[in-house]
């Protein structure tokens, strides 16, 4: 079976939907893409990718959660149309077909891609078929334009046949399957489906050659050899309602004695002969049919079938001897199935199906329960899983969980951060008295006044030309240190101005060397300094805004703690009303299922009981002919009209009606460019003719 990617990704081009760029310009877009697939775009808002970052993950269910809370909150105004549409797929994907419905009515329309449309109508076609609800799927078929591919289109072909057959509408179906050609798989299903609709109509002659035709058909593959055997069944059983016993046992006698239908084959072979007189035949079928596994309801019957012939055969110490183990059996088995509802009634039946796949990440309509566990139950319960009504409700329950899982894990986040918002209150109360005491202080103001304090002592230098203020810090020493001894070589001069001469002109030379240096480096020294008050000039700008921040946040902190502690009180009280709406919900669905569950067996306990009455009868009337000394009576020749009946130790004898058209297809999905190797799930649609538990 597909994954929900199988569906969603047909939608996707590149992991992006473009259908906002399909609105914008379908012309363009009509140009730029194939008409079986959107165009590819860019992402542009960063929580639609984290959106696909959790689809292509395979986390539908995070990633839809996701999707509708960042449309909630408006994060991804570039991808409405897309994420709408995604959301779209992703409902179908989780079985949630109303919504998804409602969501593909609104944006399929014909500015979406005809291939990309078709695909999406196709789908949910198929959720509303899965989920009983027939109208609204033959609708979603009728809004598909054109045809799909290969592979879809037969399947669609076969959908809306199954629809229609579901419908009861077998004149139509009849109509649409004779002038329907398509893949060989998919034609022999279809055959299949024609055949029993044409039993349903009366039509034998015509069913015949249909149904033949798909029963000695060259097949391999187990699949398809189950069909083959299923169409000889059905064959066989409508012409026993017939009273056509010869042709009923030419076509059971083609269904496989190791297949599926091999047990109900062996009985209707059984009931052929004893219609044509021939009860010594029927023994062979019938008693190798009773060494099977009595859970089978073919098995049970053959349990009455065995003596019934023997009795008729003349053989009537044979006959007590297997009415009384018969007798036997039926009360051992009644009794195993008390044992059953009992445990099936201490409400441990769903957990014991599910089991460890009740914690899988993989929930909606594409799940199905693959292997039973092994309890005292089960082996009453497998015709029960293969109906579709209990697959569905067991996909409910199991879903139900999920959620419940789900919001057990969101509650606990809720209790985390209710402890968030209580440290937030705790840190503000501890730092609120460092804040005004440096609220108070106004440091920005002395901040600004020892700018301007800088900025004007540098305009001073600027101005005066003072060099040596720009100076390195070794520089402005050796300048102080000339300044003083040019001082000192002047007082000491002033009696005597020739002396110290060459000293003063060391001085002079060191001193112009110096300030030649220094002079040399001024425009660049003032051109860092004046960049750096600009570095200092954004400093302070951050520092004045961090400052109102902070003068801000004094006073809306609370109110901010306390919103979100309203909001968190708020989602908690919700989430524990939809828990114990999820829980209520559960507990509806186990019971529904269990009482599906009990029913089952209860029908196979009236079964064995209205057995169990047939073969004391039986016995008895066998008892009182011995007594009365009635001689023996030979088994009548080739004559049909010697058929058993329920008055004459025979079981009941009710033709078998249930020859409806099947669902069953060569997979649950469109079969690929492969052969098809999947089984339906539905496989006891009601197409499937039953003998088990009535007999031609």
């Amino acid at each position: 079976m597909r994954r929900p990617q199988a569906l969603l990704k047909p939608l996707l081009a590149s992991g992006v939907v473009a259908l906002s760029a399909l609105i914008a310009s379908p012309a363009l877009a009509a140009r730029a893409a194939p008409t079986d697939s959107l165009p590819k775009i860019r992402v542009q808002d960063l929580f639609y990718g984290d959106v696909l970052f959790h689809f292509y993950a395979g986390e539908e269910f995070e990633a839809l959660t996701r999707l509708e809370a960042y449309e909630h909150w408006q994060r991804m105004p570039h991808h409405q149309h897309d994420a709408a549409l995604l959301a779209g797929g992703l409902y179908l994907s989780l079985g949630i077909h109303n919504e998804a419905g409602k969501r593909f009515e609104t944006l399929l329309g014909n500015d979406v891609p005809v291939g990309v449309r078709n695909r999406a109508w196709f789908y949910l076609a198929k959720v509303w078929y899965t989920r009983g609800y027939y109208d609204r799927s033959e609708q979603s078929l009728g809004r598909i334009t054109g045809t799909l591919t290969a592979a879809l289109e037969a399947e669609r072909q076969h959908l809306l046949v199954n629809v229609l057959m579901r419908q009861n509408r077998f004149d139509e179906a009849a109509t649409r399957l004779a002038g329907w050609q398509g893949p060989p798989d998919w034609m022999a299903y279809a055959r299949f489906n024609l055949g029993v609709a044409l039993v349903r109509q009366n039509r034998m002659s015509d069913a015949d050659p249909v149904l033949t035709a798909v029963g000695t058909m060259e097949v391999g593959g187990e699949e398809l050899l189950a069909l083959r055997d299923k169409a000889n069944l059905a064959l066989g059983y409508a012409w026993l309602q017939a009273n056509n016993a010869a042709n009923a046992r030419v076509a059971l006698e083609r269904v496989r004695l190791t297949g599926p239908y091999a047990t109900r084959a062996l009985l209707g072979v059984g009931w052929a002969d004893a219609q044509l007189g021939q009860f010594r035949e029927a023994l062979t079928p019938w008693l190798e049919l009773h060494e099977r596994n009595l859970l089978d309801a073919a098995v049970q019957e053959s349990f009455l079938a065995v003596p019934y012939a023997f009795s008729k055969l003349g053989a009537n110490a044979q006959a007590a001897d297997y009415y009384e183990s018969a007798i036997k059996s039926f009360e051992s088995e009644a009794g195993q199935i008390d044992d059953s509802i009992v445990r099936i009634g201490e409400g441990r039946m769903l957990d014991d199906l599910l089991g460890a796949d009740k914690q899988a990440k993989q929930l909606g309509w594409f799940w199905q329960l693959r292997q039973l566990p092994d309890a005292p139950q089960s082996r009453y319960l497998y015709a029960l899983l293969a109906d579709n009504d209990f697959q569905e409700g067991l996909k409910n329950y199991r879903d139900l969980s999920f959620l419940g899982d789900t919001l057990t894990r969101w509650d606990q986040s809720m209790d985390a951060f209710g402890a968030m918002i209580d440290t937030r209150e705790r840190a503000y109360a501890d730092r609120l008295p460092r804040t005004d005491a440096l609220l108070a202080s106004d440091l920005p103001a002395k901040f600004l006044a020892a700018r301007a304090a800088v900025d004007a002592r540098l305009t001073s230098i600027e101005t005066g030309d003072d060099v040596a203020a720009l100076g390195t810090g070794a520089e402005q020493k050796q300048w102080a240190k000339l300044r003083q001894l040019e001082g000192t070589l002047v007082s000491a001069t002033a009696a005597n101005p020739e002396s110290l001469q060459i000293e003063r002109d060391k001085l002079k030379l060191m001193k112009g060397v110096l300030y030649w240096r220094l002079d040399s480096q001024f425009k660049q020294r003032d051109y860092s300094q004046r960049r750096a008050l600009r570095a200092l000039d954004a400093a302070l700008n951050e520092a004045q805004n961090r400052w109102a921040r902070v003068q801000r946040a004094r006073g809306s902190v609370p109110t901010n703690t306390g919103e979100f502690a309203a909001r968190i009180a708020a989602l908690a009280a919700r989430i524990a009303a939809m828990q114990q709406s999820l829980k209520d919900s559960a507990q509806q669905q186990n019971v529904f299922l269990q009482h599906l569950a009990q029913n089952e067996l209860l029908a196979q306990k009236e079964r064995l009981a209205a057995y169990q009455v047939q073969a004391r009868f039986s016995l008895a009337d066998i008892y009182d002919r011995a007594s009365a000394g009635e001689p023996r009576k030979p088994a009548p020749a080739r004559d049909a009209s010697n058929a058993p009946a329920a008055g004459d130790g025979a079981p009941n004898e009710a033709a078998p009606t249930d020859t409806a058209p099947t669902d069953t297809a060569p997979t649950d999905t469109a079969p690929t460019d492969t052969a098809p190797t999947g089984a339906a799930p539905n496989s006891t649609a009601p197409g499937e003719p039953t003998p088990t538990g009535s007999t031609p």
